[in-house]
């Protein structure tokens, strides 16, 4: 090999270091088979807790002091802006379950699961689009549903636990045997 080649190459550590890094996103082609229901319900629980705070925020007054107005008007975009990550986490959550867990036998043993997941998609989209709390409840029972039938599809039993969060709601779990 020519120095100048191994130089520019790959293999030169110097280069390697210089070089950017590559962001790379998985989970999981490998596949690793770890899959559960429940960062889904937490994002979906997180919507609620922003539909709250929302609901909550005092709104200014047209007498309001400029200091008002930038607190609500900063209050509001954090909380929006983390209602719709977290609505998007949602749907990240769920396309991970359907297309790298469950199966065709899957959907033939639940009938409901893949109208459950287009509902909780479409749920998804309309908490993003929207403050209205009745919605980001909504989505939270249809993410409850998908987590039951996952973790029937493990042959568990669920049970629904107070989320012991300010949200309130419930998730579900997979019950001892």
């Amino acid at each position: 090999m020519s120095s100048a080649r191994w130089w520019f190459g790959p293999a030169n550590p110097v280069v390697a270091m210089l070089r950017p890094p590559v962001r790379v996103y998985a989970h999981c082609d490998i596949p690793c088979g770890i899959y559960d229901p429940h960062e889904a319900q937490i994002a979906a629980l997180t919507t609620v807790r922003m539909m709250q705070l929302i609901a909550e925020l005092p709104k200014p007054s047209p007498a309001s002091k400029p200091e008002e107005v930038d607190a609500y008007s900063s209050k509001l975009s954090r909380y929006t802006a983390v209602k719709e990550t977290s609505a998007e986490r949602v749907k990240t959550e769920l396309r991970i379950l359907w297309g790298d867990y469950f199966t065709p036998d899957h959907a033939k043993t639940h009938p409901t699961l893949h109208e459950s997941f287009w509902k909780a998609m479409k749920q998804a989209s309309k908490v993003r689009q929207g403050t209205n709390l009745a919605d980001a409840n909504e989505l939270l029972g249809e993410v409850q549903q998908i987590a039951e039938i996952f973790w029937k599809t493990k042959g568990a039993a669920t049970r629904r636990m107070p989320s012991m969060q300010k949200a309130g709601g419930e998730l579900v779990y997979p019950a001892p045997a």
